[in-house]
């Protein structure tokens, strides 16, 4: 039985040794966006969807990326984000939701302007 045990450990630790040379040549980036005020994980491969995005996704200076819609809304597509860039015509100050980014924008804070060419897919981790 000890045997069985030590064979089936060196064939998991190889497996695993194996494994790691392609996690760490993987594409694949874990960081966090904000939706409704509150970071949320993402995941981010390079997928890029020029100009085929469905879900608002904001670019703001000083505050990073802001997600318009996200699981659970009916208009939640797995993150296929329509990308929109913030520009500030005031000061800078957190902008952590898309009605945060709407209001700004009716009171003159900032531009928002469409760049479809930046379209991209980038699901939210539950």
């Amino acid at each position: 039985m000890k045997r069985i045990l030590a064979v089936c450990a060196f064939a998991v630790s190889l497996s695993l040794a194996s494994a790691i040379p392609a996690f760490a040549s993987s594409p694949v980036v874990f960081t966090q966006i904000w939706l409704n005020g509150s970071l949320v994980r993402t995941l981010l491969p390079p997928a890029p969807l020029a100009q085929e995005g469905t879900a608002p996704f904001y670019m703001v200076p000083g505050t990073g990326g802001v997600a318009g819609l996200g699981p659970g809304d009916p208009d939640y597509r797995g993150g296929a984000w329509k990308v929109y860039v913030v520009s500030w015509n005031t000061a800078m100050r957190p902008l952590t939701s898309q009605s945060a980014i709407l209001a700004a924008q009716t009171a003159g804070d900032i531009t928002v302007t469409r760049n479809a060419a930046a379209d991209f897919r980038c699901p939210i981790q539950p």
